[in-house]
């Protein structure tokens, strides 16, 4: 399964040619990844921290009123780290494909911790096999 953000597009993230800057998608993906991780009936209150991103930018994406859509679905999950898999996209194109390496994090005894049980069996709800499908 899959999770939907439908991500506000702003003025600011527009740069001088006239389409969303490059470095504005770590944002979006940022917000993206906060949504899924952070809602109320949810694990992952405790915090996580990012280890890795990697981002493969397919065509521009132009300022426009109407939000985006980022798709974000569970590739692999380990003891301690899970990997987030990303497309920000139109029904019609995609304008980029994303991986983040997430690390779950004690912000009370400042480290990294394990998975626990709860959050796993969270995160295999959204675990998708599609990986390489859209890798492609």
């Amino acid at each position: 399964m899959r999770y939907l953000y439908r991500c506000p597009l702003r003025w600011a993230d527009m740069d001088a040619y006239g389409h969303v800057n490059n470095a504005v998608f770590l944002r979006y993906l940022e917000e993206a990844r906060i949504d899924f991780l952070r809602r109320p009936d949810k694990q992952f209150q405790q915090g996580s921290v990012v280890a890795r991103h990697e981002i493969d930018y397919k065509r521009q994406l132009v300022h426009r009123h109407e939000p985006v859509d980022i798709e974000l679905w569970v590739t692999e999950v380990k003891a301690a780290s899970f990997t987030i898999a990303y497309e920000v996209k139109d029904p019609d194109q995609i304008y980029v494909r994303a991986s983040t390496v997430v690390v779950p994090f004690d912000f009370e005894r400042q480290r990294p911790r394990r998975i626990t049980e709860e959050e796993r069996e969270f995160l295999r709800e959204y675990q998708d096999d599609e990986e390489e499908a859209v890798a492609a």
